[in-house]
């Protein structure tokens, strides 16, 4: 995994005759699904985009990020704006039906949440979703770094532009987090530069 993680990096070019095989993209989805979120809630919805034609218009609100219309794939992560009740109590009804729980176990702690949802500001919400995709974002990077696809996260984008085109506002939805994916072109130097990191007696406390 550590040689995976040293082989990654914020791919620059892509190499746009490879294209992602189905089953590669399927394995990223499962991993976005089984991405860990704060009370299980996973407010959070990925955009697989293949279509050349879409992935030139987002382009256009990228500030000029080539890798959004060179890769293979865009992923778009999500964010859901209306986290109410009964947003919550689909959640715990789907936790009754896997688990087989009855509803005297689960009726604490879903009340507990939508009681502490109800009180939050539409801005507190968006920006707790927010630190969701966070986590989504990293557990792809990881995945793409363990099975060879070169991935570009990127903040760089206009939000609004990206929920027109893709249709999301009708969905009561966010674009958050944007990540291209695909094979590296082989004139990418960026490929060969040495990862520029802090050393572990810097980052790391041990007690």
């Amino acid at each position: 995994m550590i040689n995976a993680l040293e082989w990654r990096y914020a791919t620059k070019k892509f190499d746009e005759s490879k294209i992602i095989d189905s089953d590669k993209i399927e394995l990223l989805k499962n991993a976005f699904n089984l991405t860990p979120t704060s009370y299980g809630l996973q407010p959070l919805k990925l955009v697989v985009i293949k279509s050349q034609e879409l992935k030139n218009k987002l382009f256009e609100h990228s500030y000029n990020q080539i890798q959004v219309k060179t890769a293979s794939h865009v992923l778009v992560i999500c964010i859901e704006n209306t986290i109410d009740e009964k947003f919550i109590r689909h959640i715990f009804e789907l936790q009754k039906e896997i688990r087989n729980v009855k509803d005297e176990i689960v009726n604490p702690f879903r009340e507990f949440l939508i009681k502490d949802f109800d009180k939050r500001s539409e801005q507190d919400i968006k920006e707790w979703g927010k630190n969701q995709a966070y986590l989504a974002m990293g557990n792809l990077l990881t995945v793409c770094a363990a099975e060879k696809i070169d991935a570009c996260p990127m903040e760089g984008f206009v939000s609004s532009a990206y929920d027109d085109i893709l249709g999301l506002k009708e969905k009561d939805l966010s674009s958050a987090l944007v990540l291209p994916i695909g094979y590296r072109a082989k004139d990418d130097k960026f490929a060969d530069f040495k990862k520029v990191r802090r050393s572990q007696e810097e980052t790391i406390i041990e007690y």
